[in-house]
């Protein structure tokens, strides 16, 4: 891959922008050594920690990406060419109050008239596609594959397996292995915390009449006078659960929903008899089947709880910006174009790799690819799909995973390098995530890293983003990341329209900040590294940097 030979040291030292003309250079000294930054030591403020993403960390001690910095201090008073941004994942809801100004609309369609006017093989696909249809639920991959090659395999040894079929067995062995160790933790976890519930509601409720009222706090089961021998074992027991929460109704909330996450994974991820994808239509294993799906990119159920993720990354990346209400998204200029292809659970390589085409052919040039897995049985159609959107210019920002794992040493599926060969593309950038304390914990203790397969860091927790309905939450994840860093690269595309796809992911790693700080790893104190040396550019993104050396470069 060639490197760009520019740095950030090679643009004037100069300390404010010289003219607020679109076409005129920009003049602005980098943020550099930040590690003789002081540590922030006080909690974000409510306010502050939603929307930390776009603070600076010279300014603000906060790893953000100095995104309002860019805005203020260098393209204020610039004009910019709308760019379109294909979000592939759970679906967006496209009505929400912050989102409904940005997202893409097909200018060669007639909405609504069942015709496929612009000739592309979809109907009426005025904001994207669905090529889910109706499945909100899905099996994880290795699910799939054990289901597929049970009948072939079950209960015969490696001795007995022919040479041409024995790369297939083992891997229905590995499938085997992870899917009893999973869905036994997964059953286990619900017990869990079905019994925990069984106790707490009850113990909670006579707590409640005793005291009169519901969010009693420990200094009030402290205040209990004489309590008897049962009364004690309860206040113990609540005393540990406000160890949580700051009341018993948010510690019952809490479990609520992680009893019903877990039922979720046993009904849908974990299912070996129920076949989602039989009510599609289509042949999940002929690529050349390409008509399925349908345009409700919000996806079918009225609650619109499936399309929560993708509402969330379209929002990170491009709620409309000083409108006033919910949020700023990370650029302006973008239309987000939806297209729904990641169930909960696993994803079909065939769905993502038509997304993918689905995208580039119709005028995206970033897309957001939130999700991965760790078994992709038709990864080279996905492959093929990567080098398409390269070969059309377009550049795709994809998340790390949130296992705590050195991607050097397993495979995370999509990615751009088949079993740690050279790169198939220079257009794909690989996201993980960075925590909002500045210091050892400055990586995400459930993010993924590695020198050779994670290109950047980005903020990925705790981020306030749009979630369905006209509402908005906190989620994390590198799923968060990656779309922070596609904003980043739609606003290189929208000021800079002259530079490529590989451009812009050179910038976004060249011109990032680094640090020589010990950074704790997979949360695991033990497990200790060089910032600088988690990734390929070792930085963190940042788009005051990216925007300056932009300038640059395309001059």
């Amino acid at each position: 891959m060639k490197i760009f030979k520019i740095t950030l040291f090679a643009v004037a030292a100069a300390t404010v922008l010289a003219s607020c003309g679109s076409g005129a250079a920009i003049i602005a000294t980098p943020i550099q050594n930040i590690d003789t930054n002081p540590l922030k030591i006080t909690p974000l403020e409510d306010a502050q920690m939603k929307h930390w993403p776009l603070m600076d960390l010279v300014t603000d001690t906060v790893p953000g990406m100095s995104v309002n910095k860019a805005y203020s201090e260098l393209i204020k008073n610039r004009k910019g060419e709308t760019v379109i941004v294909g979000v592939i994942d759970s679906g967006v809801d496209i009505e929400h109050e912050d989102l409904t100004n940005v997202i893409w609309t097909n200018p060669n369609e007639i909405a609504g008239n069942g015709i496929d006017d612009d000739k592309n093989g979809y109907i009426d696909d005025m904001h994207g596609w669905n090529f889910l249809g109706n499945i909100t639920g899905e099996n994880m991959e290795y699910v799939r594959i054990v289901r597929k090659l049970k009948p072939k395999y079950e209960g015969k040894s490696e001795s007995s397996i022919s040479a041409a079929d024995r790369e297939e067995f083992a891997m229905y062995k590995k499938a085997k292995a992870e899917f009893e160790k999973e869905s036994s933790e997964i059953n286990a976890n619900k017990a869990r915390y079905d019994q925990i519930l069984s106790q707490l509601k009850p113990l909670h409720q006579a707590m409640t009449q005793k005291l009169g009222k519901e969010n009693y706090t420990q200094e009030d089961l402290a205040n209990i006078k004489d309590p008897s021998i049962e009364e004690q074992q309860q206040i113990g027991m609540l005393n540990q659960m406000l160890n949580f929460a700051d009341t018993v109704p948010e510690v019952i909330e809490e479990l609520e929903g992680g009893v019903k996450y877990f039922t979720g994974r046993i009904e849908n991820n974990f299912n070996t008899t129920k076949d989602f994808r039989s009510i599609l239509g289509d042949n999940p294993d002929d690529i050349t089947d390409t008509i399925y799906g349908d345009n409700n990119v919000a996806g079918p159920d009225p609650t619109r709880d499936n399309v929560k993720h993708g509402t969330h990354v379209s929002g990170i990346i491009a709620a409309q910006r000083a409108n006033g209400i919910g949020m700023d998204g990370v650029a302006n200029n973008v239309q987000i174009m939806a297209v729904r292809a990641v169930p909960d659970g696993d994803e079909y390589d065939k769905d993502i790799a038509l997304a993918i085409r689905y995208a580039v052919d119709n005028g995206a040039k970033v897309l957001n690819t939130s999700f991965g897995k760790y078994y992709s049985p038709q990864a080279d159609w996905v492959y093929d799909a990567i080098k398409y959107a390269a070969a059309k210019d377009v550049l795709i920002v994809n998340a790390a995973g949130n296992e705590g794992l050195n991607l050097d040493t397993v495979n995370v599926y999509p990615n751009d390098q088949v079993d740690n060969s050279p790169e198939i593309a220079d257009t794909f950038l690989t996201v993980g995530a960075l925590n909002y304390k500045y210091g050892g914990e400055l990586v995400a203790n459930f993010s993924n890293y590695g020198k050779t397969n994670v290109d950047v860091f980005a903020p990925g927790v705790k981020i306030w983003a749009t979630t369905p309905l006209n509402t908005y939450e906190y989620l994390q994840g590198t799923s968060m990341a990656a779309p922070e860093v596609a904003g980043v690269a739609a606003i290189i595309r929208s000021y800079y329209p002259k530079l490529s796809a590989k451009q812009v992911k050179q910038i976004i790693m060249d011109s990032g900040l680094t640090t020589t700080t010990q950074v704790v790893l997979g949360g695991d104190s033990s497990n200790t590294d060089s910032f600088a040396n988690i990734s390929k550019s070792g930085k963190m993104v940042n788009l005051y940097n990216a925007l300056i050396m932009a300038d640059k470069i395309s001059r």
